[in-house]
């Protein structure tokens, strides 16, 4: 069953509207039905929804330019189903964002197939982006969207620099930077040669965590090269 994916059917013709929402129920979908461009709209506005099929013929806003308006913030699959006929019309709505293009009359079991491929792709690439946002280090995580970084679950507070530091340790942790490595990328300066500052700052990270976790390492120092994240 799917009842954590939720769809939207965007169609004006009840009948069709009705038969989608009938088949991809049955398959254990969470369906809401949209009769117009501006019903659809509102919808997407109020709601979350994991894939969107959309007719292109619409009353109020038209199918392309929902998904036009769609693209700017959303990256959930849309699988046009249209009658409008000619390759133009299918490589037109391609290109502005839509995922796929199904004409009518269409076979119900080719709908359902092409709703299960591209959830299946959708579901990877989200899982993928939420985890790009979070690294974890024995037990330190760090969270780039929250901007928030904790230690055996208990928060620690850095500044700016300090946190770019920990992200960009965090992100290669098989990777030895040079001072000059992280001055460049956090600083966005040019490396003197002889600053201390990234010392500073490390040193300072260091202490941070040792407050909560003294007896592990995090930060290791390859000597004469620079820092990296321990084993």
């Amino acid at each position: 069953m799917n009842t954590d994916i939720n769809v939207l059917v965007v169609e004006d013709d009840g009948d069709i509207n009705n038969l989608l929402y009938k088949i991809l129920s049955k398959e254990g979908y969470n369906v809401r039905q949209a009769y117009s461009g501006s019903e659809a709209k509102m919808c997407l506005e109020l709601y979350d929804f994991q894939l969107v099929l959309l007719d292109l013929m619409l009353p109020g806003v038209t199918g392309e330019e929902l998904i036009f308006q769609l693209r700017k913030v959303k990256t959930m699959p849309i699988i046009v189903i249209s009658a409008k006929p000619g390759q133009d019309i299918k490589i037109e709505v391609l290109r502005l964002g839509a995922d796929d293009f199904i004409s009518k009359p269409f076979d119900v079991n080719e709908v359902l197939a092409r709703v299960e491929a591209q959830l299946r792709r959708y579901m990877v690439f989200s899982n993928t982006e939420k985890n790009a946002d979070i690294f974890k280090h024995k037990d330190l995580v760090l969270d780039r969207e929250k901007i928030e970084v904790t230690v055996k679950g208990e928060e620690i507070i850095l500044t700016a620099r300090e946190f770019a530091i920990l992200e960009l340790l965090m992100e290669y942790p098989n990777k030895v930077f040079t001072k000059a490595n992280i001055f460049e990328h956090v600083w966005n300066d040019e490396f003197l040669g002889d600053d201390n500052t990234v010392n500073v700052h490390i040193s300072n990270l260091r202490s941070k965590l040792a407050k909560i976790d003294p007896d592990t390492e995090y930060i290791h120092t390859v000597w004469g090269i620079g820092f990296k994240m321990s084993d």
